[in-house]
């Protein structure tokens, strides 16, 4: 039995970080994900297509998006496509899942509780819906798998283990053991809600199939499940995104005026495509003037232009020539240098704040 599966593709997602038109664009690459998603099941002809969770945004989605998944799951059949609500499409009386007349192939899970769908003979796939946007509790507390033959499940929710905070009054997420997988009749578990993808024993987190911001880490997209008759399984993992995000970082330590700022910004973006947040860093001349606005057209191959932003820049003063100064300058220097109640990080705090007041510099924050 081979299962594509996949989830948290969010689509309708704010994309706060982004301008207007960049996060249109990335809201039509949420949709292309999902097309490239049923094509590619179709072309690997497997038997189910899985999706865990947070496949749209509840307080966002429009019309077009409820016809858009019923036209694209349709186009499926007679693949079954199951579908377990999670804490973003959490299942409500106005959730687009009750809103769509679905084609015959979908199963929606609608019961806060591990409900069997049968694939096969002798194949079990056990889901369940988030009933709220959080507050979900332990879906394998208390549950066991009955009946012969293989047993999976199907949900969103918190693995309990670097994840997790532990005791908290509230249990956000439908937090679960990965430990109570087995104890439970399950062979494995296939669960959305984490972004970061990860192949466990006994469960499967798939990542964001389209990236959703910056500083994504991992293979993510859809995974191939193959399922054997013992209950184990294999997974192989398929790039589904129409774009890339890529964070990097900038050092323009040494650098001396605005034009040395230009070309390493320039020469960090040369190879990099998709959208770009790129922080600067490092320690500048005093007497540079770093100005975000004179480097709008530093890449022009990029499309949308990347996101700068100023990250842990300082300024490099030569303390002892300041001290020696016969100015306010460096009268100010050497109190603070003599000053005993500060320690080193709140005089170097000072010492920059002060320089830089004295310069008439607002350029920079003081980190």
């Amino acid at each position: 039995m081979r299962l594509l599966f996949f989830a948290d593709l969010h689509l309708d997602a704010a994309f706060a970080w982004a301008p207007a038109e960049v996060a249109r664009r990335r809201r039509a690459a949420l949709r292309q994900a999902l097309v490239n998603i049923t094509d590619l099941a179709l072309r690997l002809g497997v038997d189910a297509v899985c999706s865990g969770g947070d496949l749209y945004e509840q307080d966002r989605f429009t019309p077009d998006t409820a016809r858009f998944l019923q036209s694209t799951f349709a186009g499926l059949a007679p693949v079954p496509v199951l579908l377990a609500p999670g804490n973003h499409d959490w299942f409500g009386p106005t959730s687009l899942y009750r809103q769509v007349e679905w084609s015959d192939n979908v199963h929606v899970f609608t019961e806060a509780r591990l409900t069997p769908a049968v694939l096969t003979e002798g194949l079990t796939l056990w889901g369940a819906a988030h009933r709220g946007p959080a507050n979900t509790p332990n879906l394998l507390d208390g549950f066991r798998a009955t009946g012969a033959g293989v047993h999976l499940a199907l949900f969103h929710g918190s693995e309990r283990g670097d994840h997790h905070a532990q005791g908290s009054a509230k249990v956000p997420h439908a937090p679960f053991r990965a430990d109570q997988i087995q104890p439970a009749g399950l062979h494995h578990a296939l669960v959305g809600h984490f972004h970061t993808p990860r192949d466990a024993p006994w469960h499967t987190y798939p990542g964001n199939p389209e990236p959703l911001t910056f500083g994504e880490t991992g293979p993510r997209g859809a995974v191939l499940v193959t399922v054997a008759p013992d209950g184990s399984v294999t997974r192989e993992r398929h790039r589904v995104a129409v774009t890339e995000v890529t964070d990097l970082e900038v050092d323009l330590t040494g650098a001396s005026h605005a034009g040395e700022v230009r070309d390493r910004v320039a020469k960090a973006l040369a190879d990099v495509t998709g959208t770009v947040r790129a922080t600067l860093h490092g320690e500048l001349g005093p007497d540079v003037a770093l100005d975000l606005a004179d480097l709008d057209d530093v890449a022009p191959h990029l499309d949308p232009p990347p996101l700068l932003r100023v990250g842990n820049v300082t300024v490099g003063y030569d303390l002892d020539a300041l001290a020696a100064e016969r100015t306010v300058r460096g009268q100010f220097v050497r109190d603070v240098l003599a000053a005993g109640d500060l320690d080193e990080e709140q005089r170097r705090r000072v010492l920059v704040t002060g320089l830089r007041a004295l310069d008439g510099r607002t350029d920079l924050a003081v980190p």
